[in-house]
């Protein structure tokens, strides 16, 4: 059992999860920064703090939206690493194909994200997804069409799936948004 308290939700943190995630080392960063790995290190560990020049260059090189690193709400004390409450969920993402989604995991320190999915009536994922992940999602209401690799699923209220490192495409075609939660790892957000 692990007695440790959990890590404090922490722009530091996040950027050094996302980094890991996509298998890139302080020095592959801090080169396409034209900073030091020093000072990379220094933000990973909140003892600097990066300009909004900086969050936009490490958003970037990490394909993330820039308000992923600034979505950090505060909560309690004794929550924190813990809880997150419903009015507190981190946003994630443009939103631009019908997709809202919101961080359900307290923070990017764990080997894996939960995400919660809105899928909006007639709106379609434009270009299929290959990540080097592995994603199980439930289905809380609505339906949605798959297609994992070369096959074609409809799934619904209580149903689930996994996508296991292969390309995926996903639409609601349908009159009613659909709602997943997902489970992803590692993180990619």
């Amino acid at each position: 059992m692990n007695d440790q308290a959990p890590q404090r939700a922490t722009l530091g943190v996040d950027i050094r999860a996302l980094r890991k995630a996509r298998g890139l080392t302080l020095s592959d960063i801090a080169t396409k920064l034209d900073r030091s790995v020093g000072w990379l290190s220094q933000v990973e560990r909140d003892m600097s703090e990066p300009t909004i020049s900086d969050l936009r260059q490490i958003s970037e090189c990490l394909g993330v939206p820039m308000s992923m690193l600034f979505a950090h709400s505060a909560a309690p004390a004794e929550e924190q690493g813990y809880v997150v409450r419903a009015g507190a969920r981190r946003p994630m993402g443009s939103g631009e194909e019908g997709l809202i989604e919101e961080l359900l995991s307290p923070d990017l320190s764990d080997d894996f994200e939960m995400v919660h999915s809105t899928f909006q009536p007639r709106s379609r994922m434009q270009t299929p997804a290959d990540r080097p992940t592995q994603e199980v999602g439930y289905m809380v209401s609505g339906q949605l069409d798959l297609t994992i690799g070369a096959r074609h699923f409809t799934v619904g209220p209580g149903d689930s799936f996994r996508i296991k490192q292969e390309v995926y495409h996903w639409a609601n075609p349908y009159d009613v948004p659909a709602v997943a939660v997902w489970v992803i790892a590692p993180p990619v957000y």
